[in-house]
């Protein structure tokens, strides 16, 4: 596909023009090389990587940049590189004076570069080395600060540059966490429609086809992926470039992120608060992709009640304090000032009652996503084993307070009189 038609202004049948102010992407074997041309009118640029990202094309980067390199900032982490506060200023002060950033990386690497570049008024380029996320071409930077995840409205790189040879063969992990990523957004989608349905959000078929058909195109490439087969990462790396284009034609997320994604930023919160291992984001993703649609199966089982559970404050406030411990804080502050808990949308769950099931039942069946884990070499068990499965109702009661976004997780924590914060009518 030319995923370079995509860019620019696209007037929309929703009525939006529809926009992505990247430059260039180019997807190919040798792709560094245009790097030379997009930098030609810069006459300082500085670059960042971990160790890992610059030993996979850094190098080839600094020399075609030649005299332009101001300054190179390898990131050593003594466990996974966090994109917070520290990492950020540590590339303040390397990339100060420079006019363009370019960043050599995925996932965090992406998210660093994004987020310093525009708070130093400076364009960015990325260069990928891995398929393991589809944040490359969105406008957001998904930061932890204060212990807790933020998402950032900052803008696209200037140009996206993927050497498919650097990609396939990068670590097994993070092309399963590239494929993961992709799998959770049968979910997302699925909450989206939910939330056009309940709330009245705006929703975009063009946006919501567009994701969906990258979706189709990747669903059977896994195993292909987990032999490396380069056509096969090529393709699941445009498909993740083309996801982050369909978030910046809605200016947000949400093409891309629903309670899948409030589940991973979940484990990935409390394991930094308390010190505990959790998986790459994608890999999260796609784990907890299986875990809502679980859910979404039993809700369509058992309808909507006739009468529902009391939220009790009191308890919702100890809940959170226990799982949040020092974040807590910032989660009550974010949920008191939205107010949702107190808000009953119990007259609009049984007006829309049947809108609702009809949604719920889009999303494909469980032993469908268990088989598609299992295609790309994700084992269930080791999921459960590494969270346990207290952690994960955990996650299923209060991952939504990390977020400001509606997801079948309000839907399900307000029928549900098994939620710690319920109480009988």
């Amino acid at each position: 596909m030319n995923i370079n038609e995509l860019l620019g202004k696209h007037p929309c049948s929703c009525g939006r023009t529809h926009a992505c102010a990247i430059a260039q992407v180019h997807i190919e074997r040798g792709a560094v090389s245009h790097l030379k041309e997009l930098c030609e009118n810069f006459k300082t640029v500085a670059v960042a990587a971990d160790r890992n990202t610059y030993a996979a094309c850094g190098e080839q980067v600094c020399s075609v940049l030649g005299e332009k390199l101001c300054s190179t900032k390898i990131f050593q982490p003594k466990g996974l590189l966090v994109p917070d506060e520290t990492s950020a200023a540590e590339l303040f002060q390397s990339a100060s004076g420079a006019g363009l950033i370019v960043g050599v990386g995925s996932g965090v690497i992406q998210d660093l570069c994004k987020y310093v570049s525009y708070k130093m008024g400076v364009p960015y380029i990325i260069v990928a080395t891995a398929p393991s996320m589809d944040g490359y071409a969105s406008t957001g930077a998904a930061m932890i600060m204060n212990r807790m995840k933020v998402t950032y409205p900052c803008h696209v790189p200037m140009a996206i540059l993927a050497d498919t040879e650097v990609l396939k063969n990068a670590p097994l992990e993070l092309i399963q966490s590239g494929f993961g990523d992709i799998l959770g957004k049968y979910s997302c989608l699925c909450d989206w429609q939910l939330s056009h349905v309940v709330t009245d959000e705006y929703f975009c078929g063009e946006i919501f086809d567009l994701t969906m058909s990258m979706v189709k195109q990747t669903e059977f490439l896994a195993k292909k992926l987990l032999a490396r087969d380069e056509e096969s990462v090529k393709t699941l790396m445009e498909a993740l470039v083309v996801v982050g284009i369909a978030m910046s034609y809605a200016e947000s997320s949400r093409p891309a992120s629903g309670s899948e994604h409030h589940l991973s930023h979940f484990f990935e919160i409390v394991g930094l608060i308390c010190g505990e291992p959790y998986f790459l984001h994608g890999i999260d993703v796609a784990y907890s992709a299986y875990v809502m649609q679980c859910l979404r199966e039993k809700m369509i089982e058992n309808g909507i009640p006739k009468v529902f559970p009391k939220f009790c404050r009191s308890k919702w406030e100890k809940g959170v304090k226990q799982i949040y411990k020092q974040a807590a804080e910032g989660v009550l502050e974010l949920q008191n000032g939205l107010g949702w808990h107190e808000q009953s949308l119990e007259k609009i769950y049984r007006e829309k009652e049947k809108e609702i099931t009809s949604v719920l039942q889009s999303a494909p069946k469980s032993d469908i996503i268990l088989a598609q884990l299992k295609n790309v070499g994700l084992d269930l068990d080791a999921f459960v084993k590494q969270y346990s499965k207290e952690k994960i109702l955990n996650a299923v009661w209060y991952a939504k307070d990390l977020k400001d976004r509606y997801s079948v997780l309000w839907l399900f924590g307000a029928v549900s009189p098994a939620a710690p914060y319920s109480q009988p009518q």
